[in-house]
């Protein structure tokens, strides 16, 4: 994977309104890499764990959450942070409808 295509796709995370949340596939199309939401994944995935990129609002196209960044007491991180910003979260899955960035 080229360094620019990593760039390409922070720079799209980085566009996602606070409040709202977005699919992998979603973030690829916007960053001119359709059919490519596993790198998206892959890229976030190996984010500096202190970047203040809103990684948190990117999930996958049932809604779901992402169960493996969890914080000292096993709270799921991206919950919390989604949270913080009103998503509601219900059973690991969040509502395209109500809150997807168009």
């Amino acid at each position: 994977m080229t360094k620019e295509l990593h760039i390409q796709i922070l720079e799209v995370v980085a566009l996602i309104p606070y409040g709202t949340v977005a699919s992998y596939g979603q973030i690829a199309q916007l960053a001119g890499l359709p059919k490519h939401a596993r790198l998206v994944g892959y890229v976030l995935k190996h984010l500096d764990p202190e970047s203040d990129l809103p990684w948190h609002r990117v999930i996958n196209a049932q809604g779901k959450i992402s169960t493996n960044r969890l914080n000292a007491h096993g709270e799921n991180i991206q919950q919390m942070k989604l949270l913080e910003e009103d998503v509601v979260v219900v059973a690991g899955k969040v509502s395209l409808k109500k809150y997807q960035w168009n």
